[in-house]
């Protein structure tokens, strides 16, 4: 009898929750076994996008978001990119593309961030 065999006749004599369990603990040594691809830092993930993007051309090409709050330290703009940002991430796998990005910039030092999504925001 092999290894194989001898597994599957041991899980035969369990009742089905038990036999679950096994199965449960079977899918999680193999995701275990799988090769994961160490991430990218955020630098290089961006690198590929060769996006360039000042404050000023966000004023100038972006739409302003949200509403004026003098104490706010953000200025908010929409930008729509001919390329997604991002994406999200489906558990059947699927992706869905971000190729709008909501971009807060500091209002003290200019330096901004961006938050992909995939049209505006309606509130705020």
């Amino acid at each position: 009898m092999n290894l194989e065999q001898a597994v599957l006749d041991k899980l035969r004599e369990l009742p089905p929750d038990k036999q679950q369990e096994v199965l449960d603990f079977a899918e999680f040594l193999q995701q275990k076994s799988l090769t994961k691809k160490p991430l990218k830092s955020v630098k290089g993930m961006w690198a590929d996008l060769k996006v360039d993007i000042t404050e000023e051309d966000i004023k100038l090409r972006g739409e302003r978001t949200g509403e004026e709050d003098i104490e706010d330290n953000y200025e908010r703009y929409g930008l729509y990119f001919s390329e997604p940002i991002g994406y999200i991430l489906k558990a059947d796998g699927n992706r869905i593309p971000l190729n709008y990005g909501e971009i807060k910039i500091k209002k003290t030092t200019g330096k901004y961030h961006v938050i992909p999504r995939t049209k505006p925001r309606t509130s705020y």
